[in-house]
């Protein structure tokens, strides 16, 4: 049963939230700007409203994570920090002498009650709300770009994943005291999942033993991120660690990741407007459409779109066109290929970094060839661009039914290349305006790196889109706030 908390529990220690926390502090700033009874709202069908005992505030619940996307620290530590730090303990709305929760709550919360919301858009719609009530968007130009997540397990098994979280802890601990080697347990290496689960467990042991140890920031970050990973039964870290969900991308022909892509819009104000979480072999161009309704349905009025060339696909320039949108995107020939009839083209996506050609499965093309009928040999026209596959992976492919035809020595994908279609957009490059506009655009690769380096962004705290999705609507709807703060403290 759901219950609305409406204002601070009275306590006679509430006065020493006014004489610690500073009116500049981040926290106190975020309450004093959001009225977070929204969440009720749209939590409301998830809870019952008339049995059971009463549940804990989802108010409070959707704090502690964004409390956590805010930090970039685990369940526990998050946890754990609310018990002493009063600007925790003032924004999650509680009494200086309250108890906090146990950290496995913020797991069932996540699982329970926000896997079936649509909180990216929702908080997203909320954070731009703020943002046009306190009149910190004044612009009409949508920034758009992608920026790309490693999965969690990042294609390794469940031994692995503890191979690596406890190799990490006792790094952790030999910067403190490298005399500790001697007081662990012998390493396992038989390549049983089980003996390995066993071995983590008598390392943890070991440093919570060393309260010295366990005490030193740096270790107990790393033993709660280890005892996490074994807590989690079997049955569940295998099926995280499988991660299907994720796919391989391409950041250039030689360098890749296995994870996801956060296509992005943001405001000239460096405020996202609308996101969109994608597998990583999604092309960005094909994300335009939707990035651009998104941000028109959280309030923003779009003009002009700015991005690079992955953006100026023919499919685009038609769309921008239609909805009287200045695509400011330099035309690029390679993403704006003729589909070809002979292959189904959804089932291949272009790169734009790594200029070739990715199918389905994920698996980049190796090689290039260019052809042109004899009667255009002089004009141009009629180029013919074939991308070349691994074959002995096509071979192997769980997806090659329709694909790949049994006993083919190669398999190719071929485009035709159109030179002259883009005449109104090659001219608007040139113009004053166009090399204007594209200056703005270095700002949005800013805000890619404060969502990775800053809030942990660059690796998934989850598994699957619907984890993805969780994670970037909470650290997008922190970014967001951080940011309106900022404009408000200037003026």
């Amino acid at each position: 049963m759901i219950k609305k908390q409406t204002s601070l529990a009275l306590s006679p220690y509430i006065s020493l939230y006014d004489m610690i926390i500073p009116k500049d502090n981040l926290l106190r700033q975020m309450n004093e700007l959001v009225d977070f009874s929204f969440i009720y709202d749209e939590l409301l069908n998830v809870y019952c409203q008339n049995n059971g005992r009463v549940a804990i505030d989802p108010v409070r619940l959707f704090k502690y994570i964004l409390l956590k996307s805010i930090f970039d620290i685990s369940d526990v530590d998050v946890v754990e920090r609310s018990k002493y730090d009063m600007s925790f303990k003032y924004f999650l709305g509680m009494t200086p002498e309250e108890e906090v929760i146990d950290a496995s709550t913020l797991t069932k919360f996540r699982k329970l009650r926000l896997k079936d919301t649509n909180m990216l858009d929702i908080l997203i719609a909320k954070s731009v709300e703020v943002a046009l009530e306190k009149g910190i968007i004044k612009s009409k130009s949508i920034i758009v770009d992608s920026t790309h997540t490693t999965a969690r397990y990042n294609q390794k098994s469940p031994r692995e994943n503890l191979i690596e979280y406890s190799k990490r802890l006792r790094k952790a601990v030999y910067a403190v005291d490298e005399k500790m080697k001697g007081q662990f347990p012998p390493k396992v290496n038989n390549g049983i999942l089980e003996d390995e689960l066993e071995y983590c467990q008598k390392l943890i042991t070991v440093i919570e033993n060393t309260e010295t140890i366990a005490s030193y920031p740096a270790v107990n970050e790393k033993l709660n991120m280890l005892k996490e990973l074994v807590t989690d039964d079997l049955e569940e870290l295998e099926l995280l660690s499988k991660d299907a969900d994720a796919k391989v991308g391409h950041k250039t022909a030689d360098t890749s990741f296995f994870g996801y892509k956060t296509h992005i819009a943001m405001t000239e104000e460096r405020i996202i407007t609308a996101a969109v979480v994608t597998s990583g072999e999604k092309h960005d161009g094909k994300q335009l459409r939707e990035l651009v309704a998104k941000s028109e349905q959280a309030g923003s009025e779009v003009r002009d779109v700015i991005g690079d060339a992955a953006y100026s696909e023919k499919e685009n320039i038609g769309y921008a066109k239609e909805k009287k949108i200045c695509l400011v995107s330099k035309l690029s020939k390679t993403v704006t290929h003729h589909e070809s009839n002979r292959t189904n083209p959804n089932t291949f996506e272009f790169n734009k970094d790594a200029q070739r050609y990715v199918c389905q499965a994920g698996h980049m093309s190796f090689k290039k060839m260019s052809t042109r009928p004899q009667k255009h040999a002089k004009d141009g026209k009629g180029t013919v661009e074939s991308y070349f596959f691994d074959v002995e992976k096509c071979k192997n492919c769980p997806l090659k039914v329709g694909c790949y035809k049994e006993g083919a020595k190669t398999k190719s994908y071929s485009v035709s290349i159109k030179h002259h279609m883009h005449e109104e957009q090659a001219t608007f490059q040139e113009s004053d305006y166009f090399k204007e506009k594209s200056r703005e655009r270095y700002k949005i690769e800013a805000k890619n790196s404060e969502l990775k380096h800053r809030h942990g962004y660059d690796v998934a705290s989850g598994s699957g889109l619907i984890g993805m999705r969780l994670q970037g609507a909470t650290t997008i709807f922190a970014v967001n706030l951080k940011r309106i703060i900022t404009l408000l403290n200037e003026k």
